[in-house]
C-alpha cells in the first residue's frame, strides 16, 4: 500500500495505477458501501404509439384549420 502522503497527493497516484486499484479492491470501506442503479434522466419516458406515424402526419398536414 502507499503512504499517507502518497495518498494524499493525486499526481503521486497517477504514477501508479496499480496501487491504487489495489486498495480499491482490498478496502474494507468501499466493499460495505451500498449500491443501487440509476437510471439515466436524459431519455424521456414517452410511450410508443403503435401505427403508421407517416400516415398520421399527412392526416394531421391535410385537415383544414379555421381562418384559413
Amino acid at each position: 500500500m502507499f503512504s499517507s502522503q502518497t495518498a494524499a497527493n493525486p499526481f503521486a497516484l497517477m504514477m501508479d495505477p496499480a496501487s491504487v486499484f489495489r486498495a480499491l479492491e482490498t478496502s474494507d470501506r468501499l466493499s460495505r458501501l451500498q449500491s443501487r442503479v440509476c437510471r439515466p434522466l436524459d431519455k424521456p419516458l414517452i410511450p410508443r404509439v403503435g401505427g403508421d406515424v407517416a400516415a398520421y402526419d399527412r392526416e394531421i398536414d391535410a385537415t383544414e384549420m379555421d381562418g384559413e
